[in-house]
């Protein structure tokens, strides 16, 4: 086994028992868990506007409070978060993700999933994993697209957008990610 092939496979290793670990140490309860989601999407509508717009008229919003990500060439994120309809928390979703490349560091984030249309949001209810790619288009919203984004000009699926990140760790993505319905403790 050549030098190369050792590192990647105690950095695998490291990566997965830290995320295994951490992944635990995050559930949270249902009621805890409430009020991160509502106390986030409070905070992305008072710094991004064009999200407010979009809440009013989503069939569904999916929020994540905080999703953490650690990465050494070999990279694990988790997060837990909740969906949305009408005001109301319909159900409970956990998103994991893994990525490979140059990366290193470690950061917190949140973000939201606002699905605009029906056939999204179905998409989403009667899927049991939804690996982000694959079924409805995401259009990631930027500060400068979130200025020009109304609810007339917002004609796509699910709208993504990012808040709250502390840390080192470079880029954003969603790209591979998995959305998975869970049930946390009461």
């Amino acid at each position: 086994m050549n030098k190369f092939t050792k590192i990647f496979l105690v950095t695998l290793m490291s990566a997965m028992f830290l995320s295994a670990g951490s992944m635990a140490a995050l559930a949270t309860s249902a009621a805890e868990l409430d009020r991160e989601v509502i106390k986030a999407l409070h905070q992305l509508y008072s710094t991004a506007p064009a999200a407010a717009k979009l809440g009013k008229t989503a069939k569904g919003i999916l929020v994540f409070p905080k999703i953490y990500k650690a990465g050494f060439i070999v990279g694990a994120q988790y997060g837990e978060g909740a969906l949305i309809v009408n005001n109301n928390i319909v159900g409970y979703y956990k998103t994991m993700g893994g990525s490979y490349g140059l990366q290193a560091g470690a950061q917190a984030f949140g973000y939201a999933l606002f699905f605009m249309s029906d056939k999204a949001l179905k998409y989403l209810l009667n899927s049991q994993g939804w690996e982000i790619g694959v079924g409805p288009s995401i259009v990631v919203v930027d500060q400068g697209a979130a200025t020009s984004l109304t609810t007339t000009t917002g004609k796509d699926n699910i709208y993504a957008f990012f808040f709250s990140q502390k840390g080192l760790m470079a880029g954003l993505g969603l790209q591979g990610n998995k959305i998975t319905q869970f049930q946390p403790d009461k």
